[in-house]
């Protein structure tokens, strides 16, 4: 079956609208022969006269008024749907967006997005959730609008990604901890008790591969699914904590933070979004913002 012209939807709007041909003509610049030849596609399609001669006049026949608001909407409709979009104004926005991030990414810069959201468009809501991998699909289904992290082999390659910040890892201990005093040095750094972070287990992180050239290997204690939780053992346990910098700033208060004794491996945080989002104009404000939050850069 072969799909209809839907460029008779604006005919017939506007034809019903006129109630005549000649006048549907003019509105539409075109010939009366031309919207003559478009009525009778329409009485073929619709399988309806739709406009038949009452005298010097054409009527609108029962079918024709039946349809005539529904079609007027779906051309109003059509209408608004190809419009560029209007300017947006944001204290009238009401929406809630939701954001997939790791641990410490609210803590550190939840406070400056919060306070700009709050102020630019106070009927936004923003809905923290939990990152537990690095699968896309959430934002391929709409249930995430945005999400924070590191990119890795399972991110899909048609996520749009930009990169918000460099980060470095940094070791961290409790107040009074012994690496607190004296020389801090790789040897020295290795032979204490760690908590690694991993979703796996006991993999093999970016500070082991540090150490390595250097003949050394830390000694691993425990390991746990999150930094919030590795941050918790360090505060209060012997054990010493690897995370990264800028990322955990806000979860770090009142421990003992220190440069690692060896080059301090690195990472970019991204942030990603599917690509049907791009054009969406208070997703576009939304990406902005937390590009902002996340280089203390503020609006106004």
């Amino acid at each position: 079956m072969s799909s209809p012209d839907l460029n008779l939807l604006v005919t017939l709007d506007v034809l019903l609208a006129e109630g005549s041909v000649a006048g549907a003509a003019r509105r539409l610049r075109l010939s009366p022969s031309a919207m003559s030849r478009a009525l009778a596609r329409l009485r073929e399609t619709t399988g309806d006269p739709l406009l038949v001669r009452a005298g010097r006049s054409l009527v609108a026949t029962p079918r024709a008024l039946e349809l005539r608001e529904r079609v007027t909407h779906l051309v109003q409709e059509a209408e608004a749907i190809l419009r560029p979009a209007e300017a947006l104004k944001l204290k009238e926005l009401v929406r809630t967006f939701t954001l997939r991030t790791r641990e410490g990414f609210v803590e550190t810069f939840g406070p400056d997005l919060l306070e700009r959201v709050g102020l630019e468009a106070p009927g936004v809501r923003l809905r923290f959730v939990q990152k537990a991998d690095k699968e896309s699909a959430s934002l391929r289904d709409g249930t995430v609008d945005l999400e924070t992290g590191v990119i890795g082999g399972t991110t899909s390659p048609e996520v749009r990604v930009q990169a918000l910040f460099r980060d470095r890892f940094i070791g961290v201990v409790r107040i009074g901890h012994p690496l607190c005093r004296g020389e801090m040095t790789p040897a020295r750094y290795a032979a204490e008790r760690h908590v690694v972070v991993s979703r796996r287990g006991f993999d093999k992180g970016p500070i082991d591969e540090a150490l390595k050239p250097l003949g050394l290997a830390r000694e691993i204690g425990t390991a746990v699914g999150g930094f919030s939780t590795a941050l918790a053992l360090a505060r209060t346990t012997d054990f010493v904590a690897g995370v990264p910098e800028r990322h955990t700033e806000g979860l770090r208060i009142g421990l003992y933070s220190f440069g690692l004794p060896m080059p301090a491996p690195e990472i970019t945080v991204s942030l990603l979004w599917h690509p049907r989002m791009d054009g969406d104009l208070a997703h576009r404000w939304l990406r902005q913002c937390v590009r902002d939050a996340c280089s203390g850069r503020h609006s106004g």
